[in-house]
């Protein structure tokens, strides 16, 4: 048995060991169907790169699991699962989000281009995006996960980052995932700057009542469906200084929230108040 005597102590033997052993792991979980499944989704997804698809299609195994391992959940694999690919993702899709607005609005002042890449690198993009995607439909789940409607969202909001992490892993680049994402982050950027209170209307109006020295509204929600994916399963009330000024459904509580802000700015808009 090979093991670390000393907390900490470089083992080179027990590090090799254990590449080895979750070689080993990844080789034997993933099967022809398995392989054939990702490559099939990796095609559809149309990323205008000839290299990408050389090295999908040349059946390279240790390419296959990178995707696979973006692919997976921990509740089906407690070893090989997308959380670190999820990790990596996180800091490549701000990075290429970063250079897509350099880019497309190279006069936008940085305060601008914050409050840009926030909506298009945010959980609700991601979920969304993967929606469209169909990345639910190659996610490995285990039994736990796969009866969890509370957390379908989160998982293919988590699972697009590993797919955009695994994208980047394959050249060290960005190039790529930003072949793939600028036309979709074409348009939605297009929609948030033409109508940004649409988008952050929780935040617009904190600020707006920060700045006139208001108290911040108070939101009152009730649950009014049981049914996992009702648009209207949660009820929400928004007051301001006491006074109810706008209710709403949502999918969540925060999606109920988002649309009460929202109905109060669209109304304030109207009176001339905004």
């Amino acid at each position: 048995m090979i093991a670390h005597f000393i907390k900490n102590e470089q083992n080179p033997a027990y590090d090799l060991l254990s590449k080895i052993q979750r070689t080993i792991h990844m080789a034997n979980l993933i099967d022809e169907k398995r392989i054939n499944q990702i490559i099939n989704f990796l095609n559809v997804l149309n990323i205008k790169s000839e290299r990408l698809y050389e090295i999908i299609n040349s059946n390279d195994l240790s390419i296959i699991n990178i995707f696979n391992e973006a692919l997976t959940h921990s509740s089906e694999d407690s070893i090989v699962n997308y959380e670190k690919l999820e990790f990596y993702g996180d800091a490549v899709l701000r990075l290429a989000a970063s250079n897509f607005i350099d880019r497309k609005y190279p006069n936008m002042s940085v305060g601008s281009r914050s409050e840009l890449r926030a909506q298009i690198v945010s959980d609700e993009w991601l979920s969304n995006f993967g929606r469209i995607i169909d990345i639910e439909g190659v996610i490995l789940k285990g039994p736990k996960a796969v009866g969890d409607q509370n957390a379908r969202d989160t998982i293919i909001a988590e699972a697009t980052e590993a797919l955009i992490g695994a994208l980047y892993k394959c050249f060290n680049s960005t190039k790529e995932v930003n072949i793939w994402l600028d036309e979709f982050w074409e348009k939605d950027s297009k929609a948030f700057l033409k109508d940004p209170h649409k988008f952050n209307s929780k935040s617009t109006l904190q600020e707006w009542c920060q700045k006139r020295g208001f108290e911040l509204p108070i939101y009152k929600i009730v649950e009014v469906s049981s049914n996992h994916g009702d648009p209207k399963k949660f009820f929400c009330e928004i007051y301001l200084n006491g006074t109810k000024e706008a209710c709403s459904f949502g999918q969540s509580h925060k999606k109920a929230q988002k649309n009460a802000a929202a109905a109060v700015i669209e109304q304030w808009i109207k009176e001339g108040k905004m």
